[in-house]
């Protein structure tokens, strides 16, 4: 047989670059979408804007099947009802209405049974940060969005799930920190386990979840939090 195909957005950095990393090592034909081709391509990197529906199109349209589809593309930044308009409707659009437009394409060519989704939520997508209005906005609709999916699909056997970090050793984490005027030993400071988590602990969620024995679980926001949300 062929290899299975593993569509990743937002997969030439961080998180995403390291699903990818990790998909391919799980025996994956693996296809990063991404606006800008990285200098150097570790996996087949198809140009996409996951905010612009006919390039999503254009990208699921020219793929024979899809295995399996990770939505990692996303934008970040910190707002308020004061600030500008214009990086809420970007937030939004990258992170919400990428990831329902990338669904959309993806579900037709999704094999009955087996099939796989798993969307990049984060933490903020399950609580609340004051000056994350359109992240948390975006990210709270993720979840919704694939919890209402996962019903949706789960007659044809194909799982939809979130996955929901909090602070990850990143460079947008790095980017929030400097922000937040923190070090990244303060926030780990304030995560129970004492640590931030790595991109592989997401990657190797996002790996499981898409075999076999993950079957029966549909329609979840994974936390990997640190136990972060334990104190609720």
């Amino acid at each position: 047989m062929s290899a299975r195909i593993a569509v990743v957005t937002g997969g030439t950095r961080g998180i995403g670059a390291t699903i990818a990393d990790r998909l391919a090592g799980e025996g994956f034909r693996v296809i990063v979408a991404a606006r800008r081709a990285p200098a150097n391509a570790m996996h087949e990197c198809r140009l996409c804007d996951v905010t612009d529906a006919a390039s999503v199109t254009a990208l699921f349209s020219a793929l024979p099947r899809v295995d399996a589809l990770v939505n990692g593309a996303g934008l970040a930044g910190g707002n308020t009802l004061d600030g500008d308009d214009a990086l809420w409707h970007a937030i939004i659009s990258a992170n919400l209405h990428g990831t329902y437009y990338c669904c959309k394409a993806a579900v037709p060519l999704l094999p009955d049974g087996s099939g796989r989704i798993v969307n990049i939520a984060s933490v903020l997508g399950l609580r609340g940060v004051p000056d994350q209005t359109a992240y948390c906005a975006a990210k709270h609709g993720v979840v919704g969005f694939t919890r209402a999916l996962a019903l949706a699909l789960a007659p044809r056997g194909i799982t939809v799930n979130a996955v929901c970090p909090g602070w990850v050793d990143t460079d947008m984490a790095r980017q929030r920190f400097a922000e937040l005027g923190i070090t990244a030993e303060a926030a780990a400071a304030g995560v129970p386990t004492g640590r931030i988590v790595t991109p592989a602990e997401v990657a190797d969620t996002v790996a499981w979840l898409l075999q076999p024995a993950a079957g029966s679980i549909t329609g979840h926001a994974l936390p990997i939090e640190g136990g972060s949300l334990a104190r609720a």
